[in-house]
């Protein structure tokens, strides 16, 4: 057992222990990804030299070992003169502290992938051993070091020389990394990429293990880069012509560059670059591409009288079959983790949908034969998945029939067997249920009355949660089973609304719902299939006009609007203590009628599901402290409380 906790048991992490401490902080783990993403950091800073005018040549050389890399580019070369707080050469600031560089103001780099200042400090910390090589003023300097530490001073090795650069040769701690040999093949793939990006610039790649060398340069750019995906994928083009745009000094100086050609593949293809950094994990910016996509290609079906009446098109069948190429250089970009993965600038959603949703639509417009080719390809997609659906439908008609005969007692169950129409409404206390049951659709909606509220999922065991009737009874109705056992295929309704009471305690009772879906029927939750309605608080009769309030800044909203347009306006207000007060013709249209209603999809959003995580555990755990937290800090918003 640990004996007292005082300020001694603080440990301080000085310099680049941190790095070394929990490398996986800074470049995502130590697998292949994580060695190979010390490669990029030196590559990239390369290439920022490359953007910025600066360069035009990096050299990357894998050396016989296979264990060790030399990158070299022929930019300006990282300054060698004394810091003025330092006091030690600036290239041992650069290679030995921790947020250091010339990249935190629009100096000396206008766009640039290396933002943190972290880069080559944690390169050289989880290196075995690093040597720094610059050219300079006509002289050659270096450095060397040993896991981030100098074991040498900053000396002049040759004299006059010509040009200017970089060089930094490394070997990976074999200690902090599960492996340390390179990968060729990708190093080789992932530095031609960085050529399409820049078109201006040059690429050589030494493998010493197999004695090969290549030289990666293409002006074509993006679209020379989707010329070759393409054909990589193997999938016949839809179109001959390649659309492309590139959109120069938009707002905050931003550049967007981007390609797209369908193709007759099963699948979409987009890969984006920001700063020409990967960004596998999307973001703002793939959300704006799809975005303009969907809309471009919408307006010219609708232009041209192309859409089908007899289906829908939805956001898949635009995208199916798509190889894009999405670039963005922006000034300051804000990324999810020292990665990169994923951009998260609210701004580069409408800069990107703005420069590719009108290109588009003139490329669409002015090649007709291309056009009506896309919008063949899309149709087909629709037809397909449209027969799938049906025939998936027909095989689980027999199946939910059958199933029928084990749900729980108080569900109302609707007539239909077709999950994809079909909603299920959970609804708090059989008062409620009651006025659900007369009030809804019985050919598509069933009602499922709940008593009280239900066991409080985060705080109980699965044997507890398995055993409470309540659940139990959620569970039995939606027909999928929950946890390890989950079967989204056997879910008997695509639609489940959560359906309580406009006040503190059915929100109570949705929020013990909804972690219980999180924790144990979370894929429900990522399909689109939870959804929670929104039954109004007030009934305001003004004339022989009808208003529905949902909570009572909606009634002060409604009212003022009313008193604006006719000052001495007699309003009625009556509130509605709860839903089983409602006539179930009132409740059918305010809240169940599809055509009137109002729902609230329930998502999580890609970048904040640890956060969405945290909340949960926080605000449902056992932990009370973090909850008496969270009210002390938001009690100055709250303006009304139902008791």
């Amino acid at each position: 057992m640990p004996g007292t906790y005082t300020g001694k048991d603080i440990q301080v992490l000085e310099g680049l222990e941190p790095v070394r401490k929990r490398p996986g902080m800074y470049i995502g783990g130590t697998g292949k990804p994580g060695l190979h993403h010390l490669l990029w950091e030196l590559v990239d800073n390369g290439v920022d030299e490359a953007t910025n005018g600066y360069a035009s040549r990096i050299a990357v050389t894998l050396h016989r070992d296979g264990r060790s890399v030399t990158v070299s580019d022929n930019g300006r070369g990282i300054p060698v003169d004394n810091h003025p707080v330092k006091k030690v050469p600036a290239l041992q600031v650069i290679l030995t502290t921790l947020h250091s560089g010339g990249k935190f103001d629009l100096k000396q780099y206008k766009t640039a992938g290396g933002l943190h200042g972290v880069g080559a400090s944690v390169v050289n910390a989880l290196s075995e051993q690093l040597v720094a090589t610059v050219k300079r003023d006509g002289k050659m300097y270096q450095q060397r070091y040993r896991r981030g530490k100098p074991t040498t001073a900053l000396r002049v090795v040759r004299e006059p020389v010509r040009g200017t650069g970089t060089t930094i040769y490394f070997k990976p701690d074999s200690d902090l990394f599960e492996s340390v040999l390179f990968d060729p093949a990708w190093i080789a793939e992932q530095l031609e990429i960085k050529t399409y990006l820049n078109h201006n610039l040059r690429i050589i790649f030494t493998d010493e293990v197999a004695g090969t060398k290549c030289e990666f340069y293409h002006e074509g750019g993006v679209t020379e880069y989707l010329a070759h995906l393409v054909g990589k994928a193997g999938a016949p083009a839809v179109h001959a012509d390649i659309f492309s745009v590139i959109q120069d000094e938009l707002e905050g100086g931003a550049r967007i560059e981007a390609a797209i050609q369908w193709t007759e593949a099963p699948t979409e293809v987009v890969r984006s670059f920001v700063n020409g950094i990967p960004t596998p994990g999307g973001g703002t910016h793939e959300q704006g591409f799809r975005n303009a996509v969907r809309k471009a290609v919408r307006a010219f079906m609708e232009t041209h009288n192309l859409l089908p009446r007899s289906m829908g098109i939805i956001s898949d069948d635009i995208l199916e079959g798509i190889v894009a190429i999405v670039s963005v250089f922006m000034v300051d970009p804000q990324f999810q983790g020292q990665t990169k993965e994923k951009l998260n600038n609210p701004s580069a959603r409408s800069l990107v949908s703005g420069a590719v949703r009108l290109a588009l639509e003139q490329f669409l417009n002015a090649r007709p034969t291309a056009g009506d080719a896309i919008a063949a390809r899309i149709i087909q997609s629709a037809k397909a998945r449209q027969a799938s659906r049906s025939a998936a439908a027909s095989v689980r008609k027999k199946s939910k029939v059958r199933r029928r005969l084990n749900l729980p007692g108080k569900l109302a169950d609707c007539s239909s067997t077709d999950p994809v129409e079909s909603e299920l409404f959970i609804v708090e206390g059989d008062s409620a249920g009651g006025s659900a049951k007369q009030g809804r659709d019985r050919a598509f909606q069933a009602v499922l009355p709940l008593r009280g509220k239900v066991l409080n999922a985060e705080q109980a065991s699965l044997k507890r949660v398995l055993a409470n009737t309540e659940l139990s009874n959620v569970t039995q109705a939606l027909g999928c089973g929950l946890g390890n056992g989950l079967d989204l295929s056997q879910l008997r309704y695509h639609k489940v609304i959560l359906l309580m009471d406009a006040d503190s305690d059915g929100h109570h009772i949705a929020t013990l719902l909804l972690t219980f879906l999180y924790r144990h029927m979370r894929a429900l939750i990522d399909r689109g299939h939870v959804f929670i309605a929104e039954p109004p608080l007030y009934r305001l009769d003004a004339g022989k006009k009808t208003y529905w309030a949902l909570d009572d800044a909606d009634r002060m909203r409604i009212t003022r609007r009313l008193r604006k347009k006719r000052s001495n306006i007699k309003i009625e207000v009556q509130r509605f203590k709860g839903l089983g007060e409602m006539m179930p013709a009132t409740l059918k249209e305010t809240t169940m009628d599809p055509a009137k209603r109002r729902l609230l999809q329930v998502v999580i959003p890609e970048g904040e599901r640890l956060e969405t995580d945290n909340t949960i555990a926080g605000l449902m755990g056992k932990d009370a402290s973090v909850r008496c937290s969270y009210i002390m800090e938001n009690a100055a918003t709250v303006e009304d409380l139902d008791v």
